[in-house]
């Protein structure tokens, strides 16, 4: 088990090198050095400038990474292969990280699955509500995100998880929410929803596993801090 809110990034997956306390993703010259190296092999003379820029505008390679394609082209309007590019990089990260989250049972606190959900939501600019559906074996059946709002909240519609539990056969359910400002606790209103869901979901024998919220500056897990 991990502590609960405590910050982990990509590399504690190991193979990075040795890039000293913090990981490679604390400090914006090695985000603008891992970014030139990704960018210069193709053939972009302009690697430094074009790396230079993403770091001032977003501050950080996941944060760049994360970014739709709408907001990389309004900071790099005359380059758009190098936007197309960068959306093929986290597209195949996601990826990669989506597979080895479901390989085998899911635990709320496993590695494989908090990698995957930092990279995919840690940096978006307004709340998602993810949820996870497990069967009888906690193996995943769906990863759907059923909600979308505004940076302070995203709407949480107890009866259409539950409806869309019922049509995937799921038994058990992993919640997971994003917060734009970076803080990882939950707050009052995220308690709130989740109690609300509990309740419905209990009442037709679904098991909620975990609630986490994830951010900019690590993660919290409901279930470890005694709100589930």
């Amino acid at each position: 088990m991990f502590d609960s809110a405590r910050v982990l990034g990509l590399s504690d997956a190991g193979g990075l090198g040795d890039w000293g306390e913090g990981g490679p993703y604390r400090s914006e010259e090695q985000c603008k050095t891992l970014l030139e190296s990704l960018l210069q092999p193709l053939g972009w003379s302009r690697a430094d400038t074009l790396a230079s820029r993403l770091i001032n505008e977003f501050g950080s390679l996941p944060a760049i990474l994360a970014a739709g394609p709408d907001a990389l082209k309004a900071c790099i309007p005359d380059d758009h292969n190098a936007v197309d590019f960068l959306m093929v990089v986290r597209a195949t990260m996601l990826h990669s990280l989506r597979i080895e989250a479901r390989r085998g049972p899911v635990f709320s606190t496993s590695e494989a699955l908090i990698n995957y959900l930092l990279a995919s939501m840690a940096y978006a600019s307004s709340e998602h509500l993810r949820v996870l559906f497990l069967n009888a074996s906690n193996s995943l059946l769906r990863d759907e995100v059923m909600g979308k709002g505004s940076v302070t909240q995203a709407p949480i519609y107890p009866r259409e998880i539950m409806k869309r539990a019922l049509e995937l056969g799921a038994t058990a359910l992993i919640l997971v929410h994003n917060h734009p400002s970076g803080d990882p606790y939950p707050s009052r209103g995220d308690i709130e929803a989740t109690e609300r869901i509990v309740a419905a979901a209990s009442a037709l024998e679904i098991a909620i596993h975990d609630h986490l919220v994830i951010a900019k500056s690590g993660w919290t897990s409901f279930r470890e801090r005694g709100l589930l």
